[in-house]
Order: C-alpha cells, then sequence, then structure tokens
C-alpha cells in the first residue's frame, strides 16, 4: 500500500521529535492528505480552541497518490483551526515539498504546543530534528529557501515556510513552499508563525516503493495520463494560457465581481488577461509570461513564469524584482486587478510577488483591499487614516498596500485583519465579502447560482476549490448546467463537494476532474492501496469527509446562520450581463441543499447520516 506508514509527531513545547506509526485503519476510512489529517485533528483538538494559542495543532499531510508517478501527485494540506476564520482550516499546495515528504518515508507531521524561540524542522530521510530558526525569523519566505539551501549544503533541498506575515499576524499568512506554491487559505501560515515554528526542510531519497500493483499502477497511471492530455481543458488551455484563461471567459458571462462586487463584469479585463500576459509590452517590447511551471510529477503544468517592466513604478528602483518569478494566476489576478477596478498588469504582478515573497494570501489581501477602497470612496477613511490615496482602480494604493501589509506598518496592520473584521472595525460589515470571515474567490454568485451555494457551505469559508461548479455551470464538465438557473443546484453542489474531497485526500490536484471523473482515480487508487477503493467507495469516502469537517464546525459554534452569503449578494441585482437583474437564491437552495445531505433542517447531520457514513 503506497502509504508510508508512519508520522512525525513534533512537540514544540517540549522540543521532542517523535515517529509513531500511520493509524491503518484512519487511513484506509478517509485515505490521506485532508481527509486523513483532518481525522487527526478533530480527534486530538478541541473544536473551541482558540487558533492562535499552544492547544492548537497544525498538520503537514500528503496522500497516498503524493510522490508516485500519477499525474499531479505532488500535493500536500496543511490542516489546522484556521484564525481567520475559526472554522476547520485545510488548506492544499503543490510544488515538489509534498512529494519529498513521501520520499523521506513520512506520511504526516503533527506539530503541537509552541516554542519559546524559533525553530525549523530538519528531515533527512528518518532523521529529523528541531534546530535554531534565530537567524531565520524575520527573513521573507525567498531568503529562508536560500538561507537553509546553502547552510546545509543541499541545493535539492524542499522548504516549506513562512515569512514576515506570518510572524506578524496576518490573519490570512500562507505557508509557502518552492517560492511560489502555497497552501494559501484560511490562515495556515499564523497558526505556524504562532508557534515559533519557521520552516520544514525535507530531503528524501527513498523514493515511494510499496505500491500494492506496480503493474497495474503503471498502466491506471498511463491511461489517466491520457486522459488529461486529449481533454482540451488539461491537454491544451490550462499549459498554454494557465487558470488565467477564465479571466475574460467568466466577464463575458458576466460573472466577473469588480470593485467589491458592485459590478459583475470589468471593462478593462482584457487588459489583465492570460491573453494581455502573452503580448509584447509596448514599454519595452517583451512579453509578461516567460514560460510554464509543472509541480511534481504533473503532466499539466498550468503554472505560470513571469518578469516584469523594470521600468514599472513599483519596481523600477527595486532590481531585486527584476527577475522572472511566479507569475498571475486567474484567482490572484482577479484579487488584486478588477476586485480593484485596478487594470495595470505589472502592478498586480508585484503585489502578487510580494504576497509569495512575504507569503500571505492575494485572494484574502486582493478582495480586503476592495472594501478599503470602497470605504474610501464612501468618505469613510481617508487619507490621514490610511496614508494613501485609494480610489477604485488605484495601482499605486494597491502597492502601497501590499508593501504595508507585508511589512506589518501602518494601515498594514488593519488590512492583515481581513475583510470581516476592518469593515466591522468601521461601521460597515455588510461590505466584507466573505463566508465565515473568508474572502470570495473569482465568481459572483449572482449570476453563477451554484457557486453561490457553494461559498456559503464551504466548511473552510467562502472557496471555489472545495466544490468548483464552474466547471458544470461555466465549461460544460461533466455536463452543462445553466449558471443563472438554481434548479438542481444543491444535488450538484454536495457532488461537487465529496468527489473534491476524495481527490484531495489522495494527493492529486483537483485541476485533474476537469478531464478526469473518480472513475479515472480509483484505478489508481486501487492499485497503489487495495481493491476496495472503488469509484463508489471513494465517494462514500468524500462524503464522509465533508460530514466530519461539519461536525467540527459545529462543535466548534458555527450554525446555520453562518451558511450565509453577504447582504449585496442577496439584495442587490447583477447590473449587466447575461445574468442582468439576478440575485443569489440561497434562501430557495439552502434548505434542499441540507435535505440531499442528509441533515436536518439547523443543518446538523441526523443520526442516521452518520451511522450511514460510520462517524
Amino acid at each position: 500500500m503506497s502509504w508510508a506508514g508512519k508520522i512525525l509527531r513534533v512537540n514544540l513545547t517540549a522540543g521532542t521529535v517523535k515517529s509513531e506509526p500511520l493509524n491503518m485503519e484512519w487511513a484506509k476510512a478517509y485515505l490521506g492528505s485532508r481527509g486523513l489529517g483532518s481525522k487527526y485533528l478533530i480527534d486530538e483538538v478541541d473544536p473551541k480552541v482558540d487558533p492562535l494559542s499552544a492547544d492548537n495543532k497544525i498538520i503537514w499531510a500528503t496522500g497516498p497518490l503524493t510522490g508516485t508517478m500519477a499525474s499531479t501527485g505532488g500535493r500536500y494540506t496543511v490542516i489546522t483551526k484556521g484564525p481567520l476564520t475559526g472554522a476547520i482550516a485545510c488548506s492544499n499546495s503543490g510544488g515538489y515539498w509534498g512529494a519529498e515528504l513521501k520520499m523521506a518515508g513520512w506520511d504526516m507531521i503533527i506539530f503541537e504546543g509552541a516554542s519559546a524561540k524559533p525553530v525549523y524542522l530538519y528531515i533527512n530521510d528518518d532523521v529529523a530534528e528541531l534546530r535554531d530558526a534565530g537567524h531565520l525569523w524575520g527573513q521573507s519566505v525567498w531568503k529562508t529557501e536560500e538561507i537553509l539551501k546553502s547552510s546545509l549544503q543541499d541545493p535539492l533541498l524542499r522548504v516549506s515556510s513562512i515569512g514576515k506575515a506570518g510572524e506578524n499576524g496576518v490573519l490570512y499568512a500562507a505557508v509557502v513552499n518552492d517560492l511560489h506554491r502555497a497552501a494559501g487559505r484560511s490562515g495556515v501560515g499564523t497558526v505556524m508563525g504562532s508557534k515559533n515554528l519557521k520552516a520544514i526542510a525535507v530531503r528524501g531519497t527513498k523514493g515511494v516503493g510499496n505500491v500494492q500493483n506496480p503493474k497495474a499502477f503503471m498502466a491506471a497511471a498511463k491511461a489517466a495520463k491520457k486522459v488529461l492530455a486529449d481533454n482540451a481543458v488539461t491537454g491544451q488551455g490550462l499549459p498554454a494560457y494557465g487558470t488565467q484563461v477564465l479571466m475574460n471567459v467568466i466577464n463575458e458571462i458576466g460573472g466577473l465581481p469588480t470593485r467589491n462586487h458592485r459590478d459583475v463584469q470589468f471593462e478593462s479585463a482584457k487588459d489583465i488577461s492570460a491573453e494581455a500576459m502573452i503580448t509584447p509590452r509596448e514599454t519595452d517590447g517583451k512579453k509578461h509570461l516567460v514560460t510554464n511551471q509543472a509541480c511534481f510529477g504533473c503532466t499539466i503544468a498550468c503554472g505560470r513564469i513571469s518578469k516584469m517592466d523594470e521600468g514599472h513604478f513599483s519596481v523600477k528602483n527595486k532590481p531585486e524584482y527584476w527577475g522572472a518569478s511566479g507569475g498571475l494566476e486567474y484567482e490572484a489576478a482577479w484579487a488584486l486587478g478588477a476586485a480593484n477596478g485596478v487594470k495595470d498588469l505589472e502592478a498586480l504582478q508585484y503585489a502578487n510577488m510580494i504576497c509569495n515573497e512575504e507569503g500571505f494570501d492575494p485572494i484574502s489581501f486582493g478582495a480586503t483591499i476592495g472594501a478599503v477602497m470602497e470605504l474610501y470612496e464612501m468618505g469613510v477613511l481617508t487619507k490621514e487614516q490610511i496614508g494613501v490615496e485609494a480610489p477604485f482602480g488605484s495601482a499605486e494604493a494597491l502597492c502601497e498596500f501590499v508593501d504595508m501589509t507585508a511589512k506589518g506598518v501602518g494601515f498594514g496592520k488593519e488590512i492583515g485583519l481581513g475583510s470581516k473584521r476592518l469593515t466591522a472595525k468601521y461601521g460597515h460589515p455588510d461590505l466584507s465579502m466573505s463566508v465565515k470571515g473568508q474572502e470570495f474567490p473569482a465568481y459572483d454568485g449572482r449570476v453563477i447560482q451554484g457557486i453561490g451555494l457553494a461559498y456559503a457551505t464551504s466548511n473552510r469559508g467562502a472557496c471555489h476549490l472545495r466544490g468548483y461548479t464552474i466547471a458544470s455551470e461555466v465549461l460544460g464538465i461533466p455536463v452543462k448546467t445553466e449558471p443563472t438557473e438554481h434548479e438542481g443546484k444543491p444535488e450538484l453542489v454536495k457532488a461537487f463537494q465529496d468527489a473534491t474531497a476524495a481527490f484531495d485526500s489522495a494527493g492529486i490536484c483537483i485541476f485533474t476532474s476537469f478531464a478526469w471523473t473518480l472513475a479515472d482515480v480509483a484505478p489508481q487508487v486501487q492499485a497503489a492501496c487495495g481493491e476496495e477503493f472503488t469509484m463508489e467507495h471513494l465517494a462514500h469516502i468524500g462524503e464522509r469527509i465533508w460530514n466530519m469537517e461539519r461536525e467540527f464546525n459545529n462543535a466548534a459554534g458555527f450554525t446555520k446562520a453562518d451558511d450565509n452569503l453577504p447582504k449585496r449578494l442577496m439584495t442587490e441585482a447583477a447590473k449587466t450581463g447575461p445574468g442582468k437583474g439576478m440575485v443569489s437564491k440561497l434562501t430557495e437552495m439552502l434548505p434542499k441543499y441540507y435535505d440531499a445531505r442528509g441533515w436536518d433542517g439547523e443543518g446538523r447531520p441526523t443520526s442516521a447520516t452518520k451511522e450511514r457514513l460510520g462517524l
């Protein structure tokens, strides 16, 4: 079976590192990564724990396909109770770090307690030890990785770390690996910082050699890769344009939230799109996009590597940002751009690089800036308070704000609280475009009804990656549904949520689901882990994970009232586009969703549902 079979338990308070066997009964019930890591967290942590206290735990977890030759088998997740939301936080990342941990012989690392001083964990196959990180504290993610590779004399070392944002308590700080891949949402990096844990440096040379049926696995993985290659999205669109291919598409259907969701279309979407990234600039004649890039084992290669215009105001005196670096993906380009009315592609790339360098979520950051700009235009916030003129569309303000937030200075400290706390402080809580305290991604829930329901019911707060109904509602995958129609969406959302939980827990990228169904995943998991992992069994596991997460949130104090959307989406109709006049039909959809889930009228799993799922 392709689990490594052991986990590391690190007590930061005591300074101890111990190996223990993986609970194989749980592994078979929750698969790995998101599911298995969440099971450990929920079993060991009080749902009402203060997320930033030593009593909270934080877990790095791989899946059974992580580190194997399955396409996209490089994923890992970071699981904790999130400080941004107070809900369960489970944030997924690609790159190479997850595969390296698995190849060092570990399925998971559990950190408990808090260190009295900055430390990092060093892993070299079976050897694992806490080391002093005083020389790393205060350094960026980029510098931390450079120092560790140099001091440990290992250029192949893989590093997962926090930057200044995690140290300074930005509530949506990220955990970053491989310079620009991130477990980005819900403040997992903030928890890491609260424990004085700076980094995990891993070197693994063992490989993943315990696949149950190697010949069958190779055949299943090869067949699944062909499905990805033959698909228009995973074989052509994502490699060529990345996720940014969506910018113009979503804008055209009137589902691109603009200026803090006041509008649903951005008149300058084309200026910050994938097409703009491959068009030579007027200033220097060079293209913004340098190349695409793949994570470990990935045959899609949707990642972007970009190079800025060296004469742009944000970097003309900062040559350290002139080199090629991680480029804009759709969610970041939207949050830093359309959400604020900013059409300057170079300014978006600068802000994106700072988010990578200092480790914070560009979605929550950008969406919070949208709220700040609206408050500024209303006269609630002034230049004297925030330090800069900040009307919608100001690229200068965006770049000032990202620097302030990264450094934790001036008004940046308030931006680091997220939009829910910031708007409440200034008397306008309705201007936070968030669910459970987590800011929306790049799709409007009035015009695309299913994604609105997915936001409202997501266990980690507003999220597109917990049930990406855009695949069906916009792209027609696996079947086309009408975005403005709300009938049938509760069942669609549930199906996407359950399947996504299974994909995440296997240790593969959710982007494979543009081409794969569980029927493509099951043969790979069966060959790796055992014949019992049929398509139906994986769906059942996904449903079990979703309900387990829900039970944790309910115990933490969340109720039906938290399955909601901002007043703006419920009462202010879309002004333009195919969905003009629409508001979210959440009120009609939510009871049907609860019914489809086997929950009572208050959103609690019934005893029959829990018994059926083995909870």
